[in-house]
């Protein structure tokens, strides 16, 4: 289904992603996947593409969402339960340090910064001395709404190990459990593509946050297909522009 670009797209994370690979592998196969499909050029005929139509636009404007966070998520290729490609554009203005919890995912991810640059804060839980006291929830899907559901999960420690900045033209890839957090680092918009992938998905995520309690569940509001095709011509003068 789809174009040219989307059947190469999805070509490109069959050969190198299916298949018995370890989480390691499948984290070196991720990140090589997302630099090649998120240069520049690609991209922007990808997303060009998309935006005319092709591909599934109803299925993917569904599983599309402006996130609370304050960046859009753009699906772009949905292979399935193994692999799904976003567009992720950063507005500055509306996080920064300190506003995404820090979390890990379901399944090794891949990241590309097409544009801008992104900041990025590695920790480590635990129950010790020392480091940031944070409240712990399992985060995970509503059956039928696909919110956000949120179950405390007692106190931890976090351990801050690693601090990054992500240029234009850099890549990153984390295994599933990987506490971290990123922000838009710039005050201009920055676009990365990122990757979800691998063959097993866990069934909760790790949420921690110091900023107090959550709501047990938040809401998660998808695009309609209107909406969504013109997020992805918004993205591709945005790509033109750079």
């Amino acid at each position: 289904m789809g174009g040219r670009q989307v059947l190469a797209a999805r070509r490109l994370l069959a050969e190198t992603l299916d298949g018995e690979l370890t989480e390691q592998a499948t984290v070196g196969a991720a990140r090589a996947v997302v630099a090649e499909l998120g240069s520049h050029e690609r991209l922007l005929e990808l997303v060009a593409e998309l935006a005319s139509g092709e591909g599934d636009p109803e299925g993917c404007a569904g599983l599309s969402y402006r996130h609370v966070l304050g960046f859009d998520k753009l699906l772009l290729i949905d292979a399935g339960p193994r692999h799904k490609v976003r567009a992720h554009v950063w507005h500055p203005s509306a996080a920064g340090p300190g506003k995404e919890d820090v979390h890990n995912h379901r399944s090794p991810l891949a990241s590309h910064i097409v544009r801008g640059r992104l900041a990025m804060e590695l920790y480590e839980a635990g129950t010790g001395e020392g480091g940031i006291g944070a409240d712990r929830y399992e985060e995970s899907l509503a059956d039928r709404s696909a919110d956000w559901l949120l179950r405390p999960a007692g106190r931890a420690r976090l351990r801050l190990t690693h601090v990054a900045q992500y240029a234009a033209g850099s890549s990153y890839a984390l295994p599933a459990r990987t506490l971290h957090r990123a922000w838009c680092d710039t005050d201009a918009p920055t676009v990365t593509l990122f990757l979800e992938t691998g063959a097993g998905r866990r069934c909760h995520t790790d949420v921690f946050t110091a900023a107090g309690p959550h709501p047990g569940a938040v809401p998660k509001v998808p695009m309609d297909v209107a909406d969504y095709l013109a997020a992805l011509g918004d993205l591709a003068e945005l790509l033109r522009s750079s």
